[in-house]
């Protein structure tokens, strides 16, 4: 694939390949079992529970609130590239400090979890905003797809290597399990810090603001978000974008989210849905490269909208499985889609935003990615409680998909 400046497109998605380790290893993979089993080993299962859905929630909630705030300075400021660095550094040293954490000492292991998280979303609100910077907007879907592609091979190769150290210690002369994740960790860390120094040296950052220091970026943040918001009306198709963003994406994550309990409770081994998510993680390599070409061509609204739709009918598919093999088939599937409409979501984004202000911008876009993450669960859980079947639980964020589809068909790109 060509770009006009590769060396700066592929240094900037060499950082998807790099922090993707910390997301499947740490965020989704290790932390949360060995939480339980090695750092809160004498707390009740409920509690220990609670602590780590507390940590979750507030990482989250810190970084939504202050995200648009974050992306206002670096854009006055022209710190865009210098707060991700920092964002980064941040998050390798707590990543690398879980290895010290001894056993039992679950309010340590969860101060360095929530740090680690903050310092992993902070980053990712400059990390999206740089691509304006590194691609032509005629480039932009192929730029996106391709850094969420190297971030589902990058994160899953070092996820398979993880795996093969908690299952062969011996094969890496360790001496057990709890010693191959402590170890886990460490690589997680080293993993995502050498793979940013292409980031590093070759993305430039060509914003129009002079540079500031952090107090006076820090005020003229501030000054840029009240004439955001003083000229809402002007950015209709944004905000637009945004609210059907909220929706869709939230039927998304909530897939993903609730996929292997929802297995579980149909009775398919653990065994079976770790081995369909790693088929998940490969298969959206391709397919996330692929769905970024589609979209430069045919046009990344109408890409976005045939996902959704695949999406709905991955939930009506779900609601009547009965075997295994179906299960893998539904992960290939989703495989197909996922990485397609995350990087679609933003490339159309970057396309719809002045590049002066993509940073502050990309705080509100980030900030419905998280925020998001609330509505799916609840409505699966209620479901499930009123019905009392998970089958029909998971029929009842199809809304969310709709309302999302239905948004994002009004929004105008020119």
């Amino acid at each position: 694939m060509s770009y006009a400046h590769p060396r700066s497109v592929y240094a900037w998605a060499m950082y998807d390949w790099a922090n993707s380790a910390y997301t499947t290893t740490v965020m989704a993979g290790f932390f949360p079992v060995f939480f339980k089993q090695y750092w809160a080993s004498d707390m009740a299962s409920s509690e220990s529970t609670f602590w780590l859905g507390t940590g979750n929630a507030l990482a989250a909630l810190i970084v939504a609130l202050l995200a648009p705030l974050l992306g206002a300075m670096a854009d006055r400021g022209g710190l865009k590239k210098r707060m991700l660095l920092s964002f980064t550094t941040m998050g390798v040293v707590m990543t690398g400090a879980l290895f010290l954490v001894g056993a039992g000492a679950w309010p340590w292991a969860l101060l360095i979890y929530f740090l680690g998280a903050v310092a992993f979303s902070g980053a990712n609100v400059f990390y999206d905003a740089l691509l304006v910077d590194v691609a032509e907007r005629s480039e932009l879907d192929r730029a996106s797809a391709l850094g969420y592609g190297l971030g589902y091979i990058g994160g899953g190769l070092l996820f398979l290597i993880n795996v093969l150290m908690t299952v062969h210690p011996d094969w890496f002369g360790l001496h057990d399990r709890a010693e191959a994740v402590r170890w886990s960790f460490i690589s997680v860390a080293l993993w995502w810090g050498v793979f940013t120094l292409p980031l590093a040296r070759h993305v430039p950052e060509r914003g129009g603001h002079e540079r500031l220091e952090v107090l006076a970026a820090a005020r003229a943040g501030f000054a840029q978000l009240r004439e955001t918001f003083a000229h809402v009306r002007e950015w209709r198709n944004v905000w637009l974008f945004l609210l059907a963003y909220f929706f869709y994406i939230d039927g998304v994550n909530t897939v993903a989210r609730m996929a292997v309990d929802y297995g579980l409770a149909l009775g398919f081994d653990s065994a079976i849905l770790m081995k369909a998510l790693l088929l998940t993680q490969f298969v959206a390599f391709p397919a996330a490269i692929a769905l970024g070409w589609m979209g430069e061509r045919w046009g990344a609204k109408r890409v976005l909208l045939l996902t959704i739709a695949v999406y709905a009918l991955v939930c009506l598919w779900s609601a009547g499985m009965q075997q295994a093999r179906e299960f893998y088939a539904l992960a290939a599937v989703i495989g197909l889609v996922m990485g397609g409409i995350q990087s679609l979501s933003r490339s159309l984004y970057a396309r719809m935003v002045p590049r002066e202000e993509a940073a502050e911008f990309f705080g509100f876009f980030n900030m419905l990615g998280k925020f998001s993450a609330v509505a799916g669960p609840a409505l699966m859980g209620l479901a499930s409680l009123l019905s009392g079947s998970n089958r029909l639980a998971i029929l009842a964020i199809l809304w969310l998909f709709a309302v999302g589809a239905a948004l994002l068909f009004r929004v105008e790109v020119r």
